[in-house]
């Protein structure tokens, strides 16, 4: 990093806001926090969004201005990227206090804003609420995507989640989903005279045999949290039973789950399934010879999105 680059304390930066230091502190998360708390004196410039460096120059264009940038706190990387961003613009003296609002709340310090006094979660982490409770599915909003492959081709589409429910009860989640295979569509060949080909044949008896199986479904065994469930990563495991065809399946997979507002939850996940446990075995080698442009890979990749209130 720019050797102009320097760390800052809380003492320091108390002295330098009390003397009136000619600086600008500035506040890089986003204004709806800002507006909550942040330090005296503080301008606001998020660094999450796209126009940062725009919003900074709204506060000086000068680039040997002397620039304090503060986040949330120790873990966040927020300042960091800041002052990185700053660099790359040309301003020349930036300085980091890493410890953000949490070291300035540590230190005694008082903060500004309409809950300059309160814990602010800095929603990082996933937090079910524990009480039991019901979670209808939102059939418009939920939606399940397949890709399928062949060795000269990649098919997309989607599948429409009809029904389902989720429920926690004593800390244990269970629920079901269902899956109206009768609607799949495809994308790849949208306007194509192949695409009614391609659907016909993935509702036909070699694949889905969407006229006796309308319908698929997939219940939860169990479903927990893994050890740190952030919310930017696969954090719940799901244990379940996928039924296909009649036939029904054991199948396990990671879920990325959010609490959404007012009281809801969403869920996506992205993972394969071998489709020939199903009995769906066409083009697959595994069952046949000879296949030439008929051969079919085995897997199917599959994401899903649950959204559930």
């Amino acid at each position: 990093m720019n050797k102009e680059t320097k760390n800052i304390t809380s003492q320091d930066l108390s002295q330098w806001i009390n003397e009136k230091k000619s600086f600008y502190l500035i506040d890089v998360l986003g204004n709806e926090h800002f507006q909550l708390a942040h330090l005296p004196s503080a301008f606001n410039a998020c660094v999450y969004e796209v126009t940062f460096i725009d919003q900074v120059k709204v506060i000086t264009e000068d680039k040997d201005a002397l620039i304090v940038v503060y986040g949330s706190g120790r873990k966040s990387m927020d300042s960091t990227a800041a002052a990185e961003k700053l660099l790359k613009e040309g301003f020349k003296y930036i300085h980091i206090f890493k410890g953000g609002i949490e070291a300035w709340r540590e230190a005694g310090q008082l903060l500004e804003g309409n809950a300059s006094d309160d814990y602010i979660d800095p929603g990082t982490i996933l937090k079910i609420k524990q009480e039991n409770r019901t979670y209808k599915v939102d059939n418009d909003k939920s939606i399940l995507h397949w890709t399928g492959r062949s060795p000269g081709s990649i098919h997309t589409g989607s599948v429409n989640i009809s029904g389902g429910y989720i429920i926690v009860k004593e800390g244990e989640v269970s629920g079901k989903f269902d899956i109206d295979m009768d609607s799949i569509k495809n994308f790849d060949l949208s306007g194509d005279e192949l695409e009614p080909v391609l659907i016909s044949h993935l509702k036909s008896d070699d694949f889905f045999l969407t006229k006796l199986f309308p319908k698929a479904t997939f219940e939860i065994n169990s479903a927990k949290p893994v050890d740190e469930p952030y919310l930017s990563i696969p954090n719940f495991e799901i244990k379940g039973f996928l039924s296909i065809r009649g036939v029904g399946v054991s199948q396990d997979f990671k879920a990325t789950v959010t609490e959404t507002e007012p009281g809801g939850i969403a869920a996506e996940a992205h993972f394969d399934i071998d489709r020939t446990r199903w009995g769906v075995i066409y083009g697959s080698t595994r069952f046949f010879e000879h296949l030439g442009m008929h051969l079919v890979f085995d897997l199917i990749s599959v994401q899903v999105k649950i959204i559930a209130d």
